[in-house]
């Protein structure tokens, strides 16, 4: 059974073969007569739990279309429809789910949720995003690199603010896939030792550079993420805007790239924070590429867990 937990989890053969894929669909899709696309009996008399303990937007949308796309039907559930570990156990939830549906994805805060979900499920479980990781996301970057600039091996990813879970996944892909990044960005808000060395353990070079300029230097991708989250006070809110207004991503930080270097950014964006609108907004801004393959990339990942 193919869980989906995290990029550096899952062989690297795989993970190619589910970008290609993922391009595949998308590109069936771009150019059908409707009539007979690959994907649409893919999941076919399928029930697929949705489970939410953290709010979405993309996860929720990308997901319940995806599937949808397929053939198959969703269940969406809330952490407060389900109480998850307040009341019956992570591991009584995982076995009874399994008995309904034929795959879960979860979005949680606490990553000991997905991995004891995973571990007691008798269906494949899929991470949507935990406090430490998303790798569903990284996969649909790689995705729309690609798409714009060709094979991402070997090429300088520089990753801009805090090093949270979006950039811990983008390490793990750094390793799995073949290409080299550098963090920049205050040293109380550094990624964990232990991804930076997963990397460099599969001949990625990873640099942490504080200056932000010297870091996008020969950059063929930049990306920015949200400094402050729903979750965070508003004294602890000034206190990351403080910390990190030096690495906000601008024309001027973007001229120290490569002139066709790519901008990203998972959204939701907090518009004059850590990316400007003229970023955002500008020719090398790929970020609604980016959240549109949301969508083609999760599908290749649920085939890829049903073997289907």
């Amino acid at each position: 059974m193919n869980h989906f937990l995290d990029i550096h989890k899952t062989d690297a053969t795989d993970l190619r073969a589910m970008i290609d894929q993922a391009g595949a669909m998308k590109q069936a899709r771009l150019g059908r007569p409707k009539a007979a696309l690959d994907d649409e009996q893919a999941l076919k008399d399928r029930m697929v739990a949705l489970i939410f303990e953290k709010p979405s937007t993309r996860t929720r949308v990308s997901f319940d279309v995806g599937v949808r796309q397929m053939g198959g039907q969703t269940m969406v559930l809330s952490g407060k429809d389900m109480q998850l570990g307040h009341g019956e156990t992570i591991a009584d939830t995982a076995r009874v789910l399994s008995r309904y549906v034929d795959m879960i994805m979860i979005r949680t805060f606490d990553e000991t949720i997905l991995t004891e979900m995973a571990e007691y499920s008798d269906v494949p479980v899929i991470n949507g995003l935990t406090d430490r990781t998303h790798p569903c996301q990284i996969m649909a970057d790689v995705l729309t690199f690609e798409e714009h600039r060709g094979p991402i091996a070997g090429k300088k990813v520089v990753w801009t603010g805090d090093g949270n879970n979006v950039c811990a996944s983008f390490l793990h892909a750094a390793g799995q896939f073949g290409f080299d990044l550098t963090f920049t960005g205050p040293a109380q808000l550094d990624p964990e030792e232990e991804f930076m060395g997963l990397a460099r353990q599969k001949g990625s070079k990873i640099v942490i550079e504080r200056d932000p300029h010297k870091a996008v230097e020969g950059a063929d991708l930049v990306v920015a993420d949200t400094w402050v989250s729903m979750h965070d006070s508003q004294s602890a809110k000034e206190r990351r805007h403080n910390m990190l207004r030096p690495y906000q991503v601008n024309t001027e930080l973007m001229s120290h790239a490569k002139p066709d270097a790519l901008f990203m950014h998972c959204l939701p964006a907090h518009r004059e924070e850590e990316a400007t609108s003229e970023v955002m907004d500008g020719p090398n801004s790929v970020i609604f590429d980016e959240a549109e393959n949301r969508l083609h990339a999760q599908k290749a990942v649920m085939r890829w867990c049903l073997g289907v």
